[in-house]
């Protein structure tokens, strides 16, 4: 405790997040009093391509109202995702339901909080969550001066670099693979690439994660490697690779920004959800899927987070009993999003994959698997493939496929 008098709330969630909103959103609607603490001044920008899955869209319409128009960037929707392969032709595939959104996350959280109905203080720095079994008290520093809490529960929504995950599992953070992902932003000579789709590769020579799209006139190079590598080189390559494969000619990059990623959790469940009345949600909690649109799983996360919460004090039960309950389908949804089985069978990512496949000659068909394969044989090296493939061999046999039904 820092000696300030800490201030009696039902709730303190950490972060002005996407996932902060749903869960703030969902508290407020039940009566509880919650407060937001976010450590920058709001509206604050937030490294992210902005392209919303069309479950994220659904939830920010119903739960919040139609999407005003400068929350948006231009394009302000997105048809679908392309995918690339070394080998294989590339094939596109619309979402289910139509376009999405394409969100200014600057404006698109800020937004979202505020119509949250929760008390928003930015510029609030947690330094502190300690939980003591009854109460949970949270030290904060706005402008200087301390501000301390006393809550019923603390909801961290607060990213993968998460200060509540730090105070809850200290250790945690050493325990997962980090990854760098960077975009750097161009204006554009020519791009063929169709500025309707999301553009993802699955090329295991251009890293982890390679991604291209348009933005606000210019377009988006976008790459994710293992925490320690040259975000300049691992661009490069793909910048020289996009004019050499795709006729993609750009002028030198006139922005970037980049951030740390904690890829991985989703893909191998080892989500972390909190402690005693400290819960934790969204990318704090390592919801995140393939296409690394993380925003679609931390508004229900978030919104389950909430709801936890509120369940809970009704039913007199342990919130991290009710939470871990409640958040097992959302834990499945986002990890089925990794998953090729449920890729190739289903549509876990919203989008046709199969009938894309079908349109490929065979001989095709089997490049663009074999050129799948080869890509994620790449998160072997952290031993994640093993574990992948007996959770897809797993829920193969669970489930029942019929192999027939593969294409």
């Amino acid at each position: 405790m820092s000696g300030a008098l800490a201030r009696e709330v039902d709730v303190v969630v950490v972060g002005a997040s996407l996932a902060a909103a749903a869960a703030a959103k969902r508290l407020t609607d039940a009566g509880l009093e919650a407060v937001v603490l976010e450590r920058k001044k709001l509206p604050r920008h937030k490294v992210c391509s902005g392209i919303l899955a069309p479950r994220g869209h659904r939830f920010l319409i119903e739960n919040f109202g139609p999407l005003p128009r400068e929350i948006l960037h231009e394009p302000t929707a997105c048809r679908g995702v392309s995918f690339h392969f070394p080998r294989a032709p590339s094939i596109s595939m619309d979402f289910d339901g139509g376009p999405t959104a394409h969100l200014h996350r600057r404006y698109a959280d800020h937004w979202a909080i505020q119509r949250s109905g929760a008390e928003v203080l930015d510029g609030t720095t947690v330094v502190g969550v300690v939980d003591d079994g009854s109460r949970v008290t949270v030290n904060a520093q706005r402008d200087g001066e301390a501000l301390d809490f006393r809550a019923r529960h603390v909801i961290g929504a607060d990213g993968p670099v998460s200060v509540v995950v730090r105070s809850v599992y200290p250790e945690y953070r050493k325990s997962i693979p980090w990854f760098w992902v960077g975009q750097k932003f161009h204006e554009i000579e020519s791009c063929p690439l169709d500025p309707e789709y999301f553009h993802f590769w699955f090329h295991p020579d251009l890293g982890h994660y390679t991604w291209s799209h348009a933005r606000d006139g210019r377009q988006i190079v976008g790459v994710g490697f293992e925490q320690g590598g040259n975000f300049d080189a691992a661009h490069a390559r793909v910048a020289a690779y996009l004019d050499e494969r795709h006729g993609v000619r750009l002028r030198p990059a006139a922005a970037s920004e980049g951030s740390p990623e904690n890829f991985g959790p989703s893909l191998v469940n080892r989500y972390v959800f909190g402690r005693g009345n400290v819960l934790v949600t969204g990318q704090a909690a390592g919801f995140l899927n393939m296409m690394a649109e993380g925003m679609s799983c931390a508004l229900h996360s978030g919104a389950i987070a909430g709801e936890s919460v509120i369940e809970a004090g009704l039913r007199g039960r342990p919130v991290q009993e009710v939470y871990r309950l409640m958040v097992a389908s959302e834990v499945r949804r986002c990890t089925d999003q990794w998953n090729p089985i449920k890729i190739a069978f289903e549509r876990p990512h919203e989008a046709d994959f199969r009938a894309s496949l079908r349109q490929l000659r065979t001989p095709d068909q089997m490049r663009l698997l074999l050129d799948v394969w080869s890509f994620l044989r790449l998160y072997g090296r952290f031993g994640w493939g093993g574990q992948m493939l007996a959770q897809a061999g797993y829920r193969l046999l669970r489930d029942g496929y019929d192999p027939r039904r593969w294409l």
